[in-house]
């Protein structure tokens, strides 16, 4: 079985090596790489090709959440979980806009740790419960972080590109439900739900399954 390949982004030197550690013991895992600020990220992906990125946001130079972009245009496919201490709202909404692929704190259990890397890896979204009510509340108090998601089609907001059963599965994508859960949800094949993921990101021009959940909050449309 193939492991999964990540790169460790954080400058406190301690907390990156004990993550490591942590994560080596899991035998799902192999850290191929580790870097101090976004700067060494990128040189690192030039050597390695990771999975998945676990990025801090606190970083010298170059936040986590402005360097995300770059990070995924010099590894394509890439996954990037945010894993950092700030439960600012501001920050959470700019990692997912950014196309960040989750958003944990720091204060996450191993165990929930390592299955969010690949529950991520599987597509699926995944934040912090502690951090859930808050971005439900940053994107309805403020619309216009609507205008920064990527490329939206100019017809509206690119909803009606969907059709009726995209839409079901935008809403339950948003809620935050698994493929399993959706397919069981609306008596549909998994691979199915799959493939209407696929399209509804492909429409609405988003890259993950957290734009499409921050997509749907911002317009209230579920």
């Amino acid at each position: 079985m193939k492991l999964i390949e990540l790169l460790v982004v954080d400058d406190h030197s301690l907390f990156r090596r004990g993550l490591t550690a942590l994560l080596q013991q899991d035998g799902r895992f192999d850290v191929t790489a580790q870097a101090g600020d976004v700067g060494e990220a990128l040189r690192s992906v030039e050597r390695v090709t990771p999975d998945l990125i676990l990025l801090d946001n606190h970083l010298p130079g170059v936040r986590g959440v402005d360097g995300i972009a770059a990070l995924k245009a010099a590894c394509p496919g890439v996954r990037i979980l945010m894993l950092t201490v700030s439960e600012n709202e501001d920050d959470l909404a700019g990692a997912l806009l950014a196309g960040a692929d989750g958003y944990l704190l720091k204060t996450v259990e191993s165990e929930r740790l390592c299955e969010s890397i690949v529950k991520v890896l599987a597509g699926e979204s995944v934040v912090s419960p502690e951090m859930m009510t808050k971005l439900v509340a940053v994107f309805r108090a403020k619309p216009s972080p609507v205008a920064s998601l990527p490329a939206l089609p100019a017809e509206a907001t690119g909803v009606d590109l969907l059709s009726a059963r995209e839409r079901e599965v935008l809403v339950l994508i948003a809620r935050g439900d698994s493929n399993k859960v959706i397919a069981r949800q609306l008596d549909i094949a998994e691979t199915t739900v799959k493939i209407h993921v696929q399209h509804i990101l492909r429409k609405l021009q988003l890259t993950s399954r957290v734009q499409a959940a921050v997509f749907v909050s911002a317009l209230g449309i579920a």
